[in-house]
């Protein structure tokens, strides 16, 4: 099989890669993808060589294939009897190419790391493929994965070789999702759990869109992924990937509840215990308590008139649900006594916009900061409020662009920041 990078007329042929992933640069250290190109005179790491005209390309001579599969077998030697990625790629692709097994010792076994809270550490399982060493430094920009020591005793580190947990992740999990055969995953099991369905959503924090999948079993979500959508691109921060957990409290309402008749309103809730709602109120069904809200309004309305209802809109609703919210009070509630959250907290990003550029509105995806020359941060904190987009502004800066900083707080963007300005804020009673 003599595939030629002439295409069409090239034959596709499968062949091992564990240190290349889509997205992050490539970085030709597993070896395990390794090709015969005719004229030369060793073979190539595939994921670092561009293809040129005339270049034929063996991937599945006997001479590459005994390579790829000398790396597979030498790799597979260390891996631990335990298993912990049901996907794991190093398996996946040792079965592929029909690898005997190992013939050579295992290296001295690895201590398991499960100090963070959210990411379990199994480092006997590590390949040293650096996929989440670059996941980490190109794609979040968190620098808390490196690589250290030497030869034999090299190995995959978090800060100045700190157990995870005391280090300074901020538990994105992006080496999570990067990690090829477990090394790193979901804590308490999760990554090992193979899910009965996926259902594709979006994240139900802040507002930068970012594009999830949940993996469920048994009507439970186990873990999440991230999923190529515009505004993330697979990426996601600690609230996205891990925080879901609240979708399984037992505290959580699943059906609608009505104050009980025989328990008084009364504005002392002391002693109400959440897990027992059913002490005060009664379930009901959804066109129960609709009707119920809805006459209660209603006897508001006629009581007292519209200037005793008001409406607060959310901005997890589309503009055309937002339509229709102020639409429902302004002729329902015959009142305008209508507002929006999004007036409070970005009252002085819409002032700007508005004698900027004539329009409230942002005017642009977050990853435009791409192609700018200079971003200017004022008032804001992106890594603590908005992870995700914060990685689109670090990448820019690695790629040139200048940040200014104004904020007298040292947030975690001042050490990307060209300039910080750390103005004095004036007293409060001045405003």
């Amino acid at each position: 099989m003599k595939p030629s990078c002439k295409w069409p007329s090239a034959v596709i042929f499968k062949f091992p890669h564990l240190c290349y992933k889509d997205g992050l640069a490539p970085d030709g250290n597993c070896r395990a993808c390794m090709v015969e190109i005719d004229g030369e005179r060793v073979l190539a790491p595939s994921c670092c060589r561009k293809p040129t005209e005339g270049m034929v390309i063996n991937s599945a001579s006997e001479r590459a294939q005994k390579s790829q599969k000398m790396v597979l077998e030498l790799l597979l030697s260390d891996m631990p009897e335990e298993t912990f990625s049901p996907n794991n790629e190093l398996t996946q692709w040792a079965k592929h190419l029909e690898v005997q097994a190992p013939r050579f010792e295992a290296r001295p076994r690895v201590k398991a790391d499960s100090s963070h809270p959210a990411i379990a550490v199994n480092l006997d399982a590590c390949i040293q493929c650096t996929r989440c060493l670059r996941a980490c430094r190109d794609i979040q920009v968190n620098d808390v994965i490196g690589y250290a020591k030497r030869g034999a005793e090299s190995k995959i580190v978090f800060d100045i070789d700190d157990p995870m947990g005391d280090s300074s992740c901020v538990g994105c999990g992006e080496c999570v999702q990067a990690c090829p055969t477990g090394a790193l995953m979901p804590s308490k099991g999760a990554g090992m759990i193979i899910p009965d369905k996926q259902v594709d959503s979006i994240c139900p924090y802040c507002g930068v869109g970012c594009q999830l999948t949940y993996n469920v079993k048994e009507n439970k979500i186990v873990f999440v992924e991230g999923r190529n959508g515009p505004a993330n691109e697979g990426r996601l921060c600690v609230k996205g990937r891990f925080g879901f957990d609240y979708v399984h409290n037992t505290e959580r309402l699943t059906k609608p509840l009505i104050r009980r008749s025989d328990v008084p309103k009364t504005a002392d809730m002391t002693g109400f215990d959440p897990s027992k709602p059913e002490a005060i109120f009664r379930e009901a069904s959804w066109d129960e308590a609709l009707d119920f809200a809805a006459a209660g309004l209603k006897k508001i309305l006629e009581r007292d008139g519209g200037n005793a209802l008001a409406g607060l809109g959310s901005a997890k609703g589309s503009n055309e649900e937002a339509y229709l919210f102020q639409k429902l009070i302004r002729t329902g509630f015959k009142s305008n006594n209508v507002d929006h959250c999004t007036r409070l907290c970005h009252a002085s990003s819409v002032v700007a916009l508005l004698e900027g550029l004539g329009s409230g509105a942002v005017s642009n995806p977050m990853g435009d900061v791409s192609d700018s020359d200079v971003i200017i941060i004022t008032g804001a904190n992106p890594t603590v409020n908005h992870p995700v987009g914060a990685t689109w502004m670090k990448n820019a800066i690695k790629n040139g662009t200048k940040l200014i900083l104004l904020d007298p707080r040292r947030s975690e963007m001042t050490r990307h920041a060209t300039h910080h300005i750390a103005f004095k804020p004036a007293p409060m009673w001045r405003y």
